[in-house]
């Protein structure tokens, strides 16, 4: 996976391309402290994924609205202190896959490039219920989650999506439950299936809103 990271703290900006290269299956491409760096490397990079922050000179929200023109496979992930809830609608309108906080571990940060990189949506977990209730929409009103859906889940599919709403990705959970990779990633679709949710956000939400007693 080609990262290329757009952030105009140089200090930040180097310790997250150190934290991504460390990891075997991600190569930092280029970074970058402003819209017009992020808008040229964009162009001429061809990344897979873009973290960018809002926060730079000339706005990160203006990048994200000319990059599926630059390069229509980029995948952008804000990167930001903002939380926001109007930075983060902005961000989603606007086009980015994912937005996650600056206080987001190495090894978290590595697996939301994974995420969207796979082509599923990130929303940090202290946002992501804003962000449902304002742009997802999962149908019934905030404070009347629907345990009856939740009821249909079997004991295994409970205990995953626990997990999944504590932020852990599909190689933590197959990990700590000792099954395979593509083992976790079926019984996810069968868990949003039955929860009538579109990803693993709203499930994450769903279960964090309703009375699976997460931790």
């Amino acid at each position: 996976m080609r990262v290329l990271v757009i952030d105009d703290h140089p200090i930040y900006r180097d310790g997250v391309t150190m934290i991504l290269a460390a990891e075997d299956d991600l190569t930092v491409v280029g970074s970058g402290s402003s819209t017009e760096e992020a808008l040229q490397l964009t162009q001429s990079l061809q990344p897979d994924i873009l973290l960018l922050d809002l926060n730079i000179p000339g706005g990160g929200l203006s990048v994200l609205r000319q990059i599926a023109a630059l390069s229509p496979a980029t995948r952008t992930v804000v990167l930001t202190a903002s939380a926001s809830e109007e930075d983060v609608l902005s961000a989603l309108v606007a086009g980015a896959k994912g937005y996650t906080l600056k206080g987001v571990s190495s090894q978290q940060l590595a697996d939301i490039v994974r995420i969207v990189y796979g082509g599923q949506s990130y929303v940090s977990p202290e946002l992501a219920l804003s962000v449902l209730n304002h742009s997802l929409g999962i149908g019934p009103a905030v404070g009347q989650p629907p345990t009856n859906l939740l009821d249909r889940l079997t004991e295994r599919e409970l205990q995953i999506l626990e997990m999944v709403a504590t932020g852990a990705s599909n190689r933590q959970i197959s990990e700590k439950l000792h099954v395979a990779e593509h083992t976790v990633r079926n019984r996810m679709t069968t868990i949003m299936r039955k929860l009538q949710v579109r990803n693993r956000v709203e499930a994450a939400i769903l279960a964090n809103h309703g009375s699976l007693g997460t931790s």
